[in-house]
């Protein structure tokens, strides 16, 4: 009588002791239990969907930024790093120099790379319908919808957009000659629109395809050396059917040998061509004091030797990756023959390719057929630069563009431009498939995913039909970067895509006038390569960070440069901590 029941969360001395009243078990039992510790202390870990949400809210602020470079009325970006000023609208130079920190932003960044290297074109747009693919997401998340049905839906979506795209590109493959190059230009046109050198897009695309024509059959887009000399006008900026470079550091006597031959025989080295002090080199041990003249007459020697090879061969042009020193420069100029030391790797590999000679390591037993040749070398000043011009090379397989121009900032985003360009025709030539611009395929893509939706049953009819809505981002921003009434203009597009069948397929936003166009009769192309790697990509980036549910940073991990601790000891104080870092909260840009 009078006895007291336990709950059955109480341990066997709890309930043995009696001090538990009734009521109170739970509550104590609970403050009995032992914490089980997995990660740091300081370690913040988030999960569930508001890491999704919180996700998603970090790569929404990235895209606001980019979103407004798109189309050819699309904003430039200034930014500063380091005291150096870049201009650009270039969607992956943009992502690069922002310093995103934020882990699940970065991989908007890697994928704005990842187009870039890949197609040159596209990576403002593969970052904004990542964007939107992820902010429709949002949407269904916080209708309750699970991440993994989203992500089937998306997948199956992307799938389906990829067939089509394919079955709606227009094969040029059997234009002729001059056709051909007219389609290459105006795939070269439709990317330099969005650039800062769109006035001058005719100049530099027809260059651009000269450029890439140049390179032989397997169309290394390396061996296109692109050279930034700052005075004159853009349009003084050449083409070099073959390599130039900068006159390299010389020594006295460089100015005595010839600058110019007709058909030179050009010997390539990677060999350094001067006398080196004894005591860099090695420690030699002389019992008399006359044999150390023996040993400078020996070093003078060797070097004789190799200038003697060199000669013989009959070469008339020498060029070395490694230094040639006072004493070579001037047993040159006596015998007539032009020498350049210090040659950057990529330019003696490019000159290798245009005169088809050989990078020789050693001046001994040197055959002739190891060395170049080209119809005319020559050093030429280019604005206040000297550099050298290697023309006429009958087997070249390089190409080099001088771009010239007033602010150094335009010439660097002349640089963008052309290389995005150049980029773009090499996809053009190796895969003829062209489609319209100006957001005209994705709003094909947009009315036949919409219409395939309503084939389906279950929640992947709506995640289907939003995935059809955010292709229409891309038309749409392009509308309102130009100025014109963004829904407007959608609201014609979606008019003509639903019944205009063949003929309304291409029509997309005209940029200029502030209107809708057929895209493909106004020579708006893009290679089908863009348009496939953009939505691939977008949609596994959204599909990545709808998938990560849980978020674990360690506070090390707010230091720059990683969690190690800290090993400096500088002077004040400064260096002397052990790298504790305090995050508060979520940051997605470097400070």
């Amino acid at each position: 009588p009078g006895s007291i029941q336990f709950a059955s969360s109480c341990g066997p001395a709890e309930a043995a002791s009696g001090s538990l009243r009734p009521g109170r078990s739970g509550a104590m039992s609970q403050f009995m239990r032992p914490n089980i510790i997995l990660l740091k202390d300081g370690t913040d870990t988030s999960q569930g969907k508001g890491q999704i949400i919180s996700n998603i809210n970090a790569c929404q602020a990235v895209v606001s930024i980019v979103k407004t470079t798109l189309g050819p009325r699309g904003m430039d970006k200034l930014i500063e790093e380091g005291g150096q000023t870049t201009i650009t609208n270039d969607g992956a130079t943009v992502m690069k120099k922002l310093q995103v920190i934020h882990p699940a932003a970065k991989i908007l960044v890697d994928i704005s790379k990842a187009q870039d290297n890949e197609v040159g074109d596209g990576t403002t747009s593969v970052v904004v319908l990542a964007g939107e693919l992820l902010k429709e997401a949002k949407n269904f998340l916080e209708d309750g919808l699970v991440a993994p049905q989203i992500i089937k839906g998306y997948r199956l979506a992307c799938q389906l957009a990829l067939q089509k795209l394919r079955d709606l590109a227009v094969d040029l493959s059997e234009k002729n000659t001059e056709e051909k190059r007219s389609m290459l230009i105006k795939c070269a046109e439709t990317t330099l629109n969005s650039k800062l050198v769109s006035d001058y897009k005719q100049f530099f695309a027809a260059m651009s395809v000269d450029s890439v024509s140049l390179l032989g059959d397997d169309l290394a887009v390396s061996s296109v050396g692109i050279k930034k000399v700052t005075g004159g006008s853009v349009t003084d900026s050449m083409l070099v059917d073959g390599v130039a470079f900068k006159k390299t550091f010389s020594y006295a006597g460089f100015e005595q040998q010839p600058k110019c031959f007709e058909n030179p025989k050009i010997l390539l080295l990677n060999l350094e061509l001067e006398l080196k002090a004894e005591k860099d080199n090695a420690e030699v041990r002389i019992t008399d004091p006359d044999q150390y003249q023996s040993i400078v007459d020996a070093e003078w020697n060797i070097i004789y030797e190799k200038l003697d090879l060199i000669c013989k061969t009959g070469a008339n042009v020498v060029l070395s990756r490694l230094a040639i020193g006072d004493l070579a420069t001037q047993y040159f100029a006596d015998r007539d023959v032009f020498c350049a030391g210090r040659v950057d790797s990529e330019d003696l590999e490019r000159t290798r390719r245009a005169v088809g000679g050989e990078i020789q390591t050693t001046v001994q037993g040197v055959a002739t057929d190891v060395l170049g040749t080209c119809g005319k070398f020559e050093e030429k000043q280019v604005g206040s630069e000297r550099y050298n011009f290697f023309t006429g090379c009958p087997q070249t397989k390089t190409a080099t563009i001088l771009i010239r121009g007033g602010a150094q900032q335009f010439i660097d985003e002349a640089e963008r431009s052309l290389n995005d360009s150049i980029m773009i025709v090499k996809r053009a030539m190796r895969n003829r498939m062209v489609v319209g611009g100006g957001g005209a395929i994705e709003m094909e893509l947009s009315r036949y995913l919409r219409e395939y939706a309503r084939s389906t049953k279950g929640k992947q009819q709506l995640v289907i039909n939003y995935y059809a809505r955010a292709l229409e981002v891309i038309p749409l921003a392009l509308a309102q970067n130009s100025g014109a009434d963004g829904t407007n203009i959608l609201n014609q597009l979606r008019k003509k895509h639903a019944l205009g069948g063949t003929e309304g397929r291409w029509f997309g936003v005209d940029c200029i006038n502030c209107t809708i166009t057929d895209t493909f009769k106004e020579y708006i192309w893009e290679p089908i390569a863009v348009k496939e790697s953009a939505l691939a990509a977008s949609t596994e980036a959204a599909c990545l960070i709808l998938s990560i549910d849980e978020t674990v940073k360690n506070p090390q991990s707010e230091k720059p440069g990683g969690g190690g601790k800290g090993g400096g000891k500088g002077m004040g104080g400064m260096g002397m901590g052990k790298g504790k870092g305090r995050g508060r909260g979520p940051r997605v840009f470097r400070r």
